[in-house]
């Protein structure tokens, strides 16, 4: 296919709102962490640039995720629609586990996706899948959400300290916002993102804001980090709406309707 014609890669930070500098800083270490993927060839269709990276090896970090403590305790588990987490949402599914999942960009007035293990028309994995579940998942709004002990965010990168790095659209931030400011999500639930060890970062690498939500643990596929010593807390001030653009407020129901008072 001629390069003319190759479709281009997704921009997710387009409509992003905050700090010039620190906004650049992020999509410097996004486009080094994509290339390094790409060079190593461990970026699974349909490639790395501007996405939540497919990479190689996700289906044993869910493999390792499944086996700690966290993951056997949790009864009802939140995760990201992206490929590279398809893996823990059918583990979810396998497990008895209710799983929850965000319509991709928030785009619908009911949000989530609800998939009750002991209520499939199809195998999890398929069940699982966004094309699955926009067949037959129940689509719920915030309210209609029961509290979530494990959260599963996608990322491009993750810290040692818990910082994350998303692709740049602020969509597991604010979904945590709503989350939490729904009493969904609490000092005890965890978060936690899947990642190849490329992805993984040193202590202070990843720059971030105020509203950014670190994770308690990065799980890849060779071990697991626990992160809750790295000292970065938790957003408690809800939804930063100086960050965000009347462009993603009004591209999003449920935000244009809360700032509306609906």
């Amino acid at each position: 296919m001629p390069r003319s014609a190759q479709r281009r890669p997704p921009s997710h930070d387009h409509d992003a709102g905050g700090p010039a500098d620190l906004l650049a800083a992020k999509a410097a270490l996004r486009a080094q962490v994509w290339e390094a993927l790409r060079a190593a060839k461990v970026a699974r269709f349909p490639g790395a640039v501007g996405r939540i990276p497919n990479f190689t090896g996700a289906e044993a970090a869910a493999r390792r995720l499944a086996g700690l403590p966290a993951w056997q305790r949790a009864a009802t588990v939140k995760a990201n629609p992206d490929s590279p987490q398809l893996p823990v949402r059918q583990r979810a599914l396998e497990d008895g586990k209710t799983l929850y999942m965000a319509v991709p960009r928030l785009a619908e007035p009911e949000p989530f996706f609800a998939l009750d293990p002991d209520h499939l028309d199809q195998p999890p994995r398929k069940a699982a899948s966004i094309s699955g579940a926009t067949r037959s998942a129940r689509r719920v709004t915030v309210s209609e959400l029961s509290p979530v002990d494990l959260v599963v965010m996608g990322s491009v990168a993750a810290a040692a300290d818990g910082a994350r790095l998303g692709k740049g659209g602020g969509f597991a931030d604010l979904e945590f916002a709503l989350a939490t400011a729904a009493g969904l999500i609490g000092p005890e639930t965890i978060l936690v993102t899947t990642v190849h060890e490329i992805q993984v970062r040193a202590a202070g690498d990843i720059p971030v804001t105020g509203h950014d939500v670190p994770v308690d643990l990065i799980v890849t596929p060779e071990r697991v980090i626990d992160c809750r010593g790295g000292g970065r807390p938790r957003p408690v001030d809800g939804i930063e709406w100086a960050d965000l653009t009347e462009e993603k407020i009004a591209a999003i129901p449920l935000l244009a309707a809360l700032r509306a008072g609906g």
